[in-house]
């Protein structure tokens, strides 16, 4: 018998279609793998499956493994991110389930399901794959600082799961529309999944950040345009340090600050509030000038998914005003994303 098939595959060869797993999630922010591929990559997605006790749902038909499998799925695909990217013991018998079933196993988490004896020796009897997208390359350089050809766009946030990935695949598509040379280049294991190559940054050592940011985003023609998936929050207590590494490394001319209006708080830390749009914006100058000094804001990007038309509308509206830059929900589009494309592609 060969050894378990417990390995790292290049996304771009992910068995497909997927059974997206979302556990027993109760929170959409925490689902944002799911959600990613159900927006960005549906003809890949059969259904989805869930634990007991959750409340978020893709929309997706509801599924078991074998359901899924009968329906031409070949992997089960963990659509959940949450903190600390843990895969909990609760998870094991439903991931049980799927190897049985004839489902391979796709994972974006920090948790390694190689890690898991009871899925490890399963794959192994059964000939099954365990493959975690969340690693880095093996070789990375430290970063050097210096300035590279091309241009660079990144997305930034003012917290977690509010739309950074969403926002740089629009600008990317939105941008080649036009006949630009752009690129969207994913730092993050759902971006990785959507676009079949990238790096994850948040995997990465901490002493090499920038330079696999450099790496995500090497030299390119003059009039190229690689439009950057943003992680975490300058101003988040716990991925403070991915952001300010990515922003080193990728060294933006310009990047498009993130926000979610119906947010309070951080996602999953009560009582922490959001630091503002301006907040960012003026950490984001400081602190990216270390790279690029002439580092600027090209514009906004509101997540209004939790708003009608008309609030919508009038938090664009309140937004563009009081800071003066091109405001715009990326999903919703219209001319005010036409406003924030023609900043970008300044």
């Amino acid at each position: 018998m060969l050894e378990p098939e417990a390995r790292d595959a290049r996304p771009g060869e992910l068995p497909s279609p997927y059974l997206l797993f979302l556990g027993d999630t109760v929170e959409p922010g925490y689902a944002k793998t799911a959600f990613g591929l159900r927006d960005w990559a549906r003809e890949r997605c059969v259904g989805e499956a869930t634990l007991p006790g959750a409340t978020v749902t893709t929309g997706l038909d509801r599924l078991t493994p074998a359901e899924a499998h009968a329906r031409g799925a070949r992997s089960m695909v963990i659509g959940v991110a949450n903190r600390g990217g843990i895969i909990p013991e609760s998870w094991t018998a439903s991931l049980v389930e799927a190897l049985e079933a004839g489902l391979d196993i796709v994972a974006g988490m920090h948790s390694r399901l190689a890690d898991i004896p009871a899925l490890q020796a399963l794959a192994n009897r059964l000939g099954r794959r365990l493959i975690d997208i969340r690693t880095p390359p093996t070789i990375i350089p430290t970063g050097t600082g210096a300035r590279r050809s091309g241009k660079r766009v990144l997305t930034v946030g003012t917290d977690c799961a509010l739309g950074k990935k969403y926002t740089a695949l629009v600008l990317a598509r939105g941008l080649q529309s036009r006949g630009i040379d752009a690129q969207f280049r994913a730092s993050g294991q759902t971006g990785i999944m959507i676009a079949g190559e990238g790096i994850p940054i948040d995997a990465v050592v901490s002493d090499f950040l920038a330079g696999a940011a450099e790496m995500l985003s090497p030299a390119a023609a003059p009039d190229h345009v690689d439009v950057i998936e943003g992680q975490g929050s300058l101003f988040h207590p716990s991925y403070a340090g991915v952001s300010l590494g990515l922003l080193h490394g990728s060294q933006p001319d310009l990047f498009v600050v993130c926000h979610d209006p119906t947010r309070a708080g951080i996602l999953g830390y009560p009582g922490r509030p959001l630091p503002s749009i301006e907040e960012v914006i003026a950490a984001t100058i400081e602190l990216g000038r270390v790279t690029n000094p002439r580092i600027r804001c090209a514009g906004i990007s509101l997540n209004t998914s939790g708003l009608t038309d008309d609030q919508a509308q009038a938090e664009l509206d309140a937004t563009e005003a009081r800071t003066g830059l091109p405001t715009a929900d990326p999903m919703r589009g219209g001319p005010a994303l036409e406003r924030l494309l023609d900043a970008c592609a300044q």
